[in-house]
């Protein structure tokens, strides 16, 4: 009965998703790792960069590295006059921003609904995400940040 002492406790077992949309696909993000969602505007290329760093730009005074999630997970490059938008994040005290097609709503989800990765998922979904949520015929990936750099930090190491 441990659901019930958690409900007896006044404990909330319930996580925000600030949902996005790359590729098609429907990712959630929890809110708590989101600090901003905006328009990237003037990102500089950074010579030498690994493919899916877009660049660098200027959020309020603070550089930030704009990841082209689309150049990481492989797939066609969007069209030119997409407007596209960023959610920003911070990871070991670096601020990036995830360039993605589309921000969507914030969900507010139970913890309990999360499943792991279906044996099926797609391998580049699957490589960062940390589980997935069944909503009304759709599949929203849990986009996990620390595996989504921790694939990125590893290959040009590797490579060097």
């Amino acid at each position: 009965m441990k659901h019930n002492d958690n409900l007896a406790a006044g404990i909330d077992d319930t996580i925000q998703y600030v949902t996005v949309i790359i590729g098609g696909q429907l990712f959630g993000l929890p809110i708590s790792q989101v600090h901003d969602v905006f328009v990237p505007e003037s990102v500089t290329r950074v010579p030498l960069a690994a493919p899916e760093v877009a660049g660098v730009l200027n959020l309020r005074g603070r550089i930030v590295t704009a990841i082209d999630m689309r150049k990481r997970l492989h797939l066609p490059n969007r069209d030119e006059n997409t407007q596209v938008m960023a959610v920003g994040i911070e990871h070991k005290g670096e601020s990036y921003g995830l360039v993605i097609d589309q921000v969507g709503e914030v969900l507010r989800l139970s913890g309990d609904s999360m499943e792991a990765n279906p044996s099926n998922l797609d391998k580049r979904w699957a490589e960062i995400s940390g589980g997935v949520h069944r909503l009304d015929g759709k599949l929203m990936i849990v986009l996990d940040v620390a595996r989504l750099f921790g694939a990125m930090v590893s290959e040009p190491l590797a490579a060097a």
